[in-house]
């Protein structure tokens, strides 16, 4: 049998490690991307593996009994899952930087690091959209919301009453009030300007100030911890076409718990698992590379990523599929 070898390449001993900051830097300004913002990052050593669930119904079963004298306690038990897996798949894109265009370029070019800036944005819109795909979705959490309409054509809803409502659903089921909202930014700029909304805040304005719905003002109307807005967008046109530009989000809000912080027995709506066991891969599984194409005279920006993101809990999640009636 013909047993292919792989040497390591320069890239592979080497990761750029200025260039990797540049791009993780990156990361954390790009606050229209919620991706890496919704569910708690934990990385991972192994690409893959599996974690551990729990059965919520056991632990909130009222099973404790008075106790006799000489008599043992009641007692019982919990089962514990250990069938789901991740797996964090690779995702790589480069960018060449010719010779000739470096040495060609004005004082207030960077190629490099222009390079980095492009791949790296391309990295953020993969991940926004296996995000949108996978969960900001209809028939992906426990319970689905088509009769919410918060600044479309027809009657309106209240939304305050509806997110409420979300609320009350999923703490019921599981437990854990919902701490965190996602809006596309459609769905957030009829909030805005939502007159349900716009009474209530106004009603705690102080004379003269504007009755707006900020974020901070709907964080509190709404009693979560956070709102992220889903700002990003994606050219759907071919190369060489006219652009076709639209919000990777859509019209769509999400509503769920999610843990402040990974840990043990600590439940989430959803995790994402990024694989750091990549020679110099940062805490989201990314990292940079540059290494020669002699044969092209150029340098190679290259960036990866390496994630899963996994639904947890569905029962956690309350998504609102219509907030917006076209």
């Amino acid at each position: 049998m013909d047993i292919k070898k792989y040497s390591p390449t320069a890239g592979d001993v080497h990761v750029n490690t200025p260039l990797t900051n540049i791009s993780i830097a990156f990361l954390q300004n790009a606050s229209n991307f919620v991706a890496s913002s919704v569910f708690p990052n934990i990385p991972v050593s192994k690409q893959g593996d599996r974690y551990y669930t729990y059965d919520r119904g056991e632990f909130n079963r009222d099973e404790m009994e008075k106790r006799a004298p000489a008599t043992e306690s009641a007692g019982g038990g919990y089962t514990l899952d250990n069938t789901p897996t991740y797996f964090a798949d690779v995702w790589a894109f480069h960018k060449d930087v010719a010779d000739q265009v470096r040495a060609n370029s004005d004082s207030v070019l960077a190629p490099d690091r222009e390079a980095v800036e492009y791949v790296t944005h391309k990295a953020l819109i993969r991940r926004e959209k296996i995000f949108a795909t996978g969960f900001f979705a209809a028939s992906k959490w426990t319970t689905d919301n088509t009769t919410a309409n918060w600044g479309g054509s027809g009657t309106l809803t209240d939304p305050i009453v509806d997110i409420e409502d979300g609320k009350n659903t999923v703490l019921e089921s599981t437990g854990f009030e919902p701490n965190t909202l996602v809006l596309g930014k459609n769905v957030y700029s009829a909030l805005k300007n939502n007159p349900d909304v716009i009474e209530r805040v106004y009603s705690g304005q102080t004379p003269g100030g504007p009755a707006m719905g900020t974020l901070q003002a709907m964080m509190a109307l709404f009693e979560v911890e956070r709102i992220l807005v889903m700002k990003a967008i994606e050219n759907t046109a071919k190369e060489g076409q006219t652009n076709v530009h639209s919000f990777i989000g859509g019209d769509n809000a999400l509503l769920c718990y999610v843990a402040p912080s990974p840990g043990l027995m600590t439940p989430s709506a959803g995790y994402t698992f990024s694989w750091t066991g990549m020679l110099g891969g940062g805490a989201e599984g990314n990292r940079i590379k540059r290494f020669r194409m002699e044969n092209l005279e150029a340098d190679r920006v290259e960036i990866q990523m390496a994630f899963d993101q996994k639904l947890v809990a569905a029962d956690l999640g309350y998504f609102f599929s219509t907030p917006l009636v076209v």
